[in-house]
């Protein structure tokens, strides 16, 4: 089993990198600064008791490698990418290999089952960052992540069962899930404070106005009929940890802002509840709010934490003023 790492970011870097430490036949695809720093160096990460360089093979694009049947291939770009992603996968002859979904939201596991057949889901409990070419940081001990993962839309097999076993030999904790999707409808519920935290900083996750988009929400997935759960949670395993000299970013979204790499995945976060709630004719206006919020700070090029989470609460409740 081969390991190929589509994007290395916070989450493709520090698993490519940990897993290759390992042991694990390993190889990476990156694009940019991100892929220079890589081949010329490696890929630094930073955790609560380790600093370490690990170097693994990279590429910049999947046309670089010649596909084994029994690669296991993670999609770790944003969710706004993962179409071309796959599409890419598609034209280098892949088919039958197992796509492992690893990003926050639930569109992604779709967008793959339409092309693949093997396709996995993936609850991720990792709270890291990539801000800086050549360098990931993982703020979380004593695990340095925790896994659910299964087939989509269910069901675990061998495949399911030797990731999460790597994954355990790697500083990780894995778990196959044979309902794995509830759980991803739970991170998605709490994702859906990136932007807030984009836009304001760690404690807009605790405002008024992230109750409000949260229970909106669990309206919308009510009325869908949609199960969602936290039972991936596993607070005894990993907990957030603050890692020496280095202060964190946040958000997957205020890492983009702060990259400036021109997009952000809110409305694959919120978008997906507004998405529902239109569907059904659910009002969801403070999830509508913050979706034009997400298109706003990378419209403008607003810096992450700049703006006032007061400003923004008054601004929701007459949306025109966003």
């Amino acid at each position: 089993m081969r390991l190929v790492f589509y994007g290395l970011g916070a989450i493709g870097g520090g698993l490519a990198a940990m897993l290759a430490k390992s042991g694990q036949d390993v190889i990476g695809i990156a694009r940019g600064a991100q892929l220079d720093a890589v081949r010329a160096g490696g890929l630094r990460v930073r955790a609560p008791e380790m600093d370490d360089v690990v170097k693994f093979p990279c590429v910049g694009a999947p046309s670089e490698i010649a596909f084994r049947p029994d690669d296991v291939i993670f999609l770790t770009m944003k969710t706004q990418d993962t179409k071309q992603a796959l599409e890419d996968l598609r034209k280098c002859g892949v088919s039958e290999q197992a796509i492992v979904c690893t990003q926050n939201g639930i569109e992604n596991e779709k967008l793959a089952l339409r092309i693949f057949r093997n396709v996995y889901a993936a609850v991720v409990m990792m709270p890291a960052d990539f801000v800086k070419p050549g360098e990931v940081v993982i703020n979380c001990a004593p695990k340095l992540g925790v896994f659910n993962i299964g087939r989509f839309p269910r069901g675990v097999d061998a495949v399911a069962e030797d990731i999460c076993k790597a994954l355990d030999g790697a500083g990780f904790a894995g778990f196959p899930d044979a309902d794995v999707m509830p759980g991803k409808y739970g991170k998605l519920l709490m994702n859906l404070s990136n932007v807030l935290d984009a836009a304001a900083g760690e404690a807009a996750r605790k405002s008024t106005l992230a109750d409000r988009v949260r229970a909106e929400a669990e309206t919308a997935l009510k009325a869908a009929g949609i199960e969602y759960t936290m039972g991936f949670r596993h607070d005894d395993l990993m907990q957030m940890t603050p890692v020496p000299g280095v202060k964190r970013t946040g958000s997957s979204s205020a890492q983009s802002l702060a990259r400036g790499v021109g997009s952000i995945e809110t409305d694959y976060l919120n978008g997906e509840i507004v998405l529902i709630g239109r569907l059904l004719g659910v009002p969801v206006p403070a999830n509508e709010f913050l979706c034009e919020l997400g298109r706003r700070l990378v419209g403008e090029g607003i810096a992450p934490g700049s703006l006032s989470i007061e400003d923004l609460q008054s601004a929701c409740e007459e949306p025109s003023a966003a």
